[in-house]
């Protein structure tokens, strides 16, 4: 056992409640004069690609607000990570609130996944943000008052792509066969569909239920041979996006393949050539319009490559709450609810400001349909798409594409 001198204990004694009088309080204000914002999204699995550019986006617009003052003069101290999947993404959300101290969420784009976040939310009463989830079902019969939804629902992305597909002459009288993800998002975007090729006299012949780990098509492409439908539907997420148009274009179909679901980091990887048909997106990098270019040239400058939509959504929404937050002057959930109840409009770098609805907590904006473009066409293997006009059109109401009140069974508990 070693024994130290009475005086050298008395000293370190005494260096001891110093650093408790002033060092550990000192450290402890720092952290709170930092606002903490939690952000959770897959960066692995089958949604990683896109979920990556998710995370650029929302890293991007923490340094430009820190640059500009920050939230309230103080800091963003902003914690991202890999949700994972739904159970790993709850007890992260969890963890950031109780342990952490996030004053709010945001993120994800699985639905599942985005599911839990959501009843973590509830549990605490704190805000979440559900920037990348598209099922129906979240901000309907899964609703509850502390979650937003920034991502155009199923309904959007299926009236954007049908009313472009109408116009076409390929939906009434037509043969539809779809390929659909095995989980909750596709699930509700068959629904949607189903509830269009309905409206609009299209017959759905058939239907591929496919688990989220699939990676080889052929056995369904050959059903849809057998089938011999007159438009094929891709209702699937993620990469398997990506491997079933590559796997498509090998099989040489007449049948053109459309889809009611693509994220545009998707669309790039399948290649130049492979991606025909049309689609829908809530928004592009080539989208003309000031604001929109603005962030497209600082994040292209910062990662040597343009944005894809999860970034621009995920950037947008930390922008928008920030600018919340200083608007009320507080990080209160109560409080930051109200403001967004009220519908103010906000400029996410669109023709028309978005807002949230009062009664979902869906942030109202333009979708649009897109085309690819020919391979002899493109300038860089970004330059994929030609983006069709805004849906709605610039006359008509904007919740003319979302699901309506008697549509959506959300009730909110107070």
């Amino acid at each position: 056992m070693i024994r130290y001198p009475r005086r050298t204990l008395l000293r370190a004694g005494a260096a001891f409640v110093g650093a408790s009088a002033l060092g550990f309080p000192a450290i402890v204000r720092a952290q709170a004069e930092k606002i903490r914002i939690g952000h959770l999204t897959p960066l692995t699995g089958f949604l990683g690609v896109i979920g990556s550019y998710a995370q650029l986006g929302v890293k991007l617009a923490a340094e430009e607000i820190n640059a500009s003052g920050g939230i309230l003069g103080r800091p963003i101290d902003l914690l991202s990570e890999d949700s994972i999947n739904p159970a790993t993404a709850a007890t992260k959300a969890q963890r950031m609130l109780e342990q952490d101290g996030a004053v709010v969420l945001l993120g994800e784009i699985s639905s599942a996944s985005s599911l839990t976040i959501m009843q973590v939310a509830e549990r605490n009463k704190k805000v979440f943000f559900s920037t990348g989830a598209r099922s129906d079902a979240l901000r309907g019969k899964n609703c509850n008052k502390y979650s937003f939804h920034c991502d155009i629902p199923n309904t959007v992305m299926v009236n954007a792509v049908g009313t472009a597909l109408s116009q076409k002459g390929m939906v009434k009288g037509k043969k539809f066969f779809t390929l659909t993800a095995d989980y909750i998002f596709g699930h509700d975007l068959l629904k949607a569909a189903k509830t269009f090729f309905g409206a609009h006299e299209a017959n759905l012949i058939g239907d591929e239920l496919i688990a989220t780990d699939v990676t080889d098509f052929s056995p369904y492409l050959l059903k849809v041979r057998q089938a011999k439908p007159d438009v094929v539907c891709c209702n699937l997420a993620g990469n398997q996006v990506t491997n079933l148009v590559k796997q498509y274009a090998e099989f040489g179909f007449p049948y053109p393949l459309v889809g009611f679901n693509l994220n545009t980091g998707d669309a790039w990887a399948a290649g130049a050539g492979n991606l025909s048909g049309t689609w829908p997106t809530v928004w592009y990098h080539t989208l003309n319009n000031p604001t929109s270019q603005a962030f497209v040239a600082a994040f292209t400058k910062k990662y040597g490559k343009p944005p894809e939509n999860h970034a621009w959504i995920d950037y947008v929404t930390l922008k928008l709450l920030a600018e919340a937050i200083n608007t009320t002057k507080s990080t209160d959930s109560g409080e930051l609810i109200a403001y967004f109840e009220k519908q103010v409009q906000f400029d996410i770098g669109k023709a028309r400001k978005a807002y949230f609805r009062a009664w979902d907590h869906q942030l109202v904006q333009e979708a649009y349909p897109f085309t690819v473009k020919p391979k002899d066409q493109m300038k860089d293997q970004w330059d994929m798409l030609v983006l069709g006009e805004a849906v709605p059109a610039a006359n008509d109401p904007l919740e003319t594409i979302y699901p309506t009140k008697e549509q959506n069974p959300c009730e909110m508990k107070a």
